[in-house]
């Protein structure tokens, strides 16, 4: 059979998934009654959202091909989704759009594709839109991407112009897997998912060989042996089949209870009689694998309301369909028991909370959001740390190092001065710069990610009206002036608002921070000092004043002593609701720092 596997990579919001439609609508894979918008992204916050998250396969028919598509997610935050796609395909349909031209991710995913070796098919999509650009982008792609104008297809995924031209490039173009009729077996993992009734599913790319239901394999890297229960592929339910041959794409039910068990990279491999199969005597080597995705964003989470023992339950079986979210346990004398999370990116972390709290029902506080330092004691020692309470004193800290990361950002040339401003005020490192025609303009800087993991966005989108787009690459750790600023709350250092900052902007971060502090807790009975601290140095203080109940309201005449015999208590007792008094910190308090 005639097998060509592809997917579609394009920056957030070029069209992929619509385009997707149209070519399952065409080749006749769904019917129209079963048609519905963005009919791969199947989380309904991806529906909501307008947005993949999850990359998805599907098996389709065309004039005797068997072709499987991976769709991918286009935002920055799922690279790691795009990047096992890409491992599991020969050739890759790389979108534009006609009214926005090349963004910062058109770049990174065609490089992902280009390091793979992939053949690269270049749709220019939404032509059908009054401001398609047609000839202006055709320019972008031919020099910026170095591709042939007559290899450019001209597409829509609203009305489907150019979806058949589409179908005969990639039969035409992308090569068919490499059949090396082995008699052994090997697939890749880059996927698995869990499923209530099936337990872990994993999504392979069957490499060597061929693999049937009732096969005894074993995992390569966990050296976890079963029995494949059941084996299929996508349509894109899950449609079970006799076997899944050598190139083709599919899914393996195992029956185990942790995804742990099926990780990301790993290659399946068939035994007998419990003993690894061989070729020649040869031991099978695994399949070239991912690399270990590793958390760059970290925050808290506690319970509002309810025990942590559901936090973590919801956050367990999250992890079984998300192998990139990491959790331990944390406790924090002023919110109580919660959970210290990693995320690849903020839009990472607000969707596991969107769903945390939408799909198990919790009502969460999530702490300001940081990143993972490297601390250099006084005695070589070198600490991993990815929460501001756990950084030792500064007595014996040598060096705090933190992450940096290669920021692109692609922009019309007529905002490159407010640009390169913010970059700078972000301590950024101007590294260079090149046109992508007159009025495009693509800059890169070296800069800190706990910079752009806040406000950067939105500063980028405010002064560029919207145009700017940006990615970014983690390029290791480097050295800086970093203190830690403890935010103290009628007298109690709160740990989940300490946040590490460069020393020459303690000053102006402190104080901004403890005014909305102000604005957003509650007037208790008692006066609230709010300080901003480093170590023992108080650098910034606000007071929230105490409520004043009219204790004398009642009083009508008689001897002042009464009244002041009334005050004196009442400000006796307020004296002592100082000292014992407890603070409850609203949700906006920790969303203040990220307004810092």
């Amino acid at each position: 059979m005639n097998i060509r596997n592809f997917c579609i990579i394009a920056h957030i919001d070029h069209g992929k998934s619509t385009l997707a439609d149209r070519l399952l609508e065409f080749t006749g894979t769904v019917s129209k009654r079963e048609m519905k918008e963005q009919l791969l992204d199947q989380m309904d916050l991806e529906r909501e959202r307008g947005i993949t998250i999850k990359l998805q396969p599907v098996r389709m028919s065309y004039n005797n091909y068997q072709l499987n598509l991976i769709d991918t997610p286009g935002h920055v935050d799922f690279t790691y989704e795009v990047s096992r796609s890409l491992a599991a395909v020969e050739g890759a349909v790389l979108l534009v759009d006609a009214t926005q031209g090349i963004q910062a991710q058109t770049l990174t995913n065609l490089r992902l594709a280009q390091d793979q070796n992939l053949v690269i098919i270049p749709v220019i999509n939404k032509i059908d839109l009054p401001s398609a650009e047609i000839e202006k982008v055709t320019e972008e792609m031919i020099n910026v991407i170095g591709v042939k104008k007559e290899d450019i297809i001209l597409a829509s995924g609203k009305d489907g112009a150019g979806v058949e031209e589409l179908l005969e490039a990639i039969c035409k173009r992308i090569p068919a897997p490499e059949f090396k009729n082995s008699t052994r077996m090997r697939a890749l993992i880059f996927d698995s998912v869990f499923n209530s009734y099936k337990g872990v599913i994993a999504y392979v790319r069957v490499k060597d060989g061929q693999i049937k239901k009732g096969d005894k394999i074993k995992f390569m890297a966990t050296n976890k042996e079963i029995e494949a229960l059941e084996v299929g592929y996508f349509r894109p339910q899950y449609v079970p089949t006799e076997s899944l041959g050598e190139g083709e794409i599919g899914y393996i039910v195992t029956g185990l209870k942790s995804v742990r068990d099926a990780k990301v990279g790993d290659t399946i491999i068939k035994t007998k009689n419990n003993k690894q199969e061989t070729i020649n005597n040869e031991e099978i080597m695994p399949l070239p694998g991912f690399k270990y995705i590793k958390p760059y964003v970290f925050a808290s989470i506690f319970m509002v309301d309810g025990e942590p023992s559901e936090l973590r339950d919801a956050l367990e079986k999250l992890q079984l369909n998300d192998a990139s979210l990491t959790f331990e346990p944390e406790n924090s004398p002023a919110l109580g028991l919660g959970y210290r999370c990693g995320f690849l990116g903020l839009l990472h972390l607000d969707i596991i909370r969107e769903r945390l709290e939408r799909e198990y029902d919790l009502d969460l506080l999530v702490t300001t959001p940081s990143v993972s330092y490297e601390v250099l004691q006084n005695n070589s020692e070198v600490l991993s740390i990815n929460n501001p309470s756990e950084l030792p004193d500064p007595a014996v800290i040598a060096e705090i190092a933190e992450p940096y990361v290669s920021l692109e950002i692609i922009t019309p040339s007529s905002y490159l001065g407010a640009v390169m401003e913010l970059c700078t005020d972000s301590r950024g490192l101007y590294k260079d710069m090149k046109y992508l025609e007159e009025t495009t303009v693509v800059i890169t800087y070296e800069i800190p990610l706990a910079e752009i993991i806040t406000e950067f966005y939105d500063n980028l989108k405010r002064v560029t009206s919207g145009y700017a787009s940006y990615n970014y690459d983690f390029i290791g750790n480097k050295p800086g002036d970093l203190v830690k600023l403890d935010i103290l709350i009628a007298g109690d250092i709160v740990d989940p608002l300490s946040v590490i900052i460069p020393r020459q902007k303690a000053g102006y971060i402190g104080r901004p921070v403890l005014e909305n502090l102000r604005k957003v807790i509650p007037k208790q009975m008692f006066e609230i000092s709010l300080q901003a601290a480093i170590g023992s140095k108080i650098i910034a203080r606000e007071s929230i004043p105490a409520l004043r109940k009219d204790v004398t309201a009642k009083l009508y005449g008689g001897d002042y002593s009464r009244k002041r015999k009334l005050l004196e208590k009442q400000k006796a007792g307020k004296k002592r609701m100082k000292k014992m008094g407890r603070v409850d910190i609203p949700q906006e308090a920790f969303f203040t720092m990220l307004k810092k």
